[in-house]
């Protein structure tokens, strides 16, 4: 089967599936979600794009959003206001020792997280900013134990839902296509946290391959938590399969 053919089979039965505004989880309730973007020039394009994708998506969903990049919000009067805390593209090393407390404390309540892509930029080598931070090492294992590496070039590739029976990925194709820039880490994360999707090296040329190469996954040490690799690119905000999986995520991070 042809590459577009592959994009373009499940594309109308998703969209269907948005447009009767199925809602996951049997959660239905108004609730507030909070989305921190990054300022990084190299995600600015699709943070630019952002704000008005979430607003549609909680207005659809029946969610609120407040979109911002100022990560000031991120303490524990504004975060006790949300029951999600959206980090989209925003890195851990881009928040200050007290909104790192503040997300720490906010996770470990049960509340729901969810990571975008450079959300996920772990290790020693990414002190950011201010190098006199100590780093987080809570946060690596909240990721579950993995450190970042260099990312292979931009390009598409197919992303394989492993486990279609999480409240996030099941209303997925079994497979879908992305471009994006396939984000690599030392290790899998497999054993330390439940790997919902994969990244199909076959699909794409890697910068150093993992073999096992979990590219969406939760930690069940904490109740809500989600972290997605991909998504780096506007055009992702536009992928009929990338829509249902923020919405699904979204959803099920906010449920009870």
């Amino acid at each position: 089967m042809s590459k577009l053919l592959f994009k373009r089979i499940p594309a109308l039965a998703l969209i269907i599936t948005m447009l009767i505004g199925f809602k996951a989880n049997g959660q239905t309730g108004d609730f507030k979600v909070l989305v921190v973007a990054s300022r990084a020039k190299d995600h600015l394009k699709s943070i630019s794009e952002a704000k008005p994708f979430f607003e549609k998506l909680g207005a659809d969903n029946h969610f609120s959003v407040y979109f911002t990049d100022d990560t000031s919000k991120i303490n524990d009067g504004d975060l006790a206001k949300y029951q999600v805390f959206v980090m989209f593209h925003l890195a851990p090393f881009d928040m200050s020792a007290s909104q790192q407390a503040a997300l720490q404390k906010f996770a470990e309540q049960g509340k729901g997280w969810v990571g975008i892509h450079a959300a996920g930029l772990t290790g020693k080598e990414f002190l950011g900013p201010n190098p006199k931070l100590p780093y987080w090492q809570w946060f690596e294992g909240f990721m579950g134990g993995v450190s970042y590496s260099p990312h292979p070039a931009y390009q598409d590739g197919i992303v394989v839902v492993e486990d279609r029976s999480h409240p996030a990925t099941k209303n997925l194709p079994a497979k879908f296509w992305m471009s994006d820039e396939w984000y690599e880490f030392n290790k899998s994360p497999r054993g330390n946290v439940r790997v919902l999707a994969t990244a199909d090296e076959s699909t794409y040329k890697q910068n150093k391959p993992m073999g096992d190469h979990p590219i969406i996954w939760t930690n069940e040490e904490f109740h809500r938590m989600i972290y997605i690799g991909v998504g780096h690119s506007p055009t992702a905000l536009t992928n009929p399969s990338y829509i249902i999986l923020l919405r699904d995520a979204i959803l099920w991070a906010a449920s009870k």
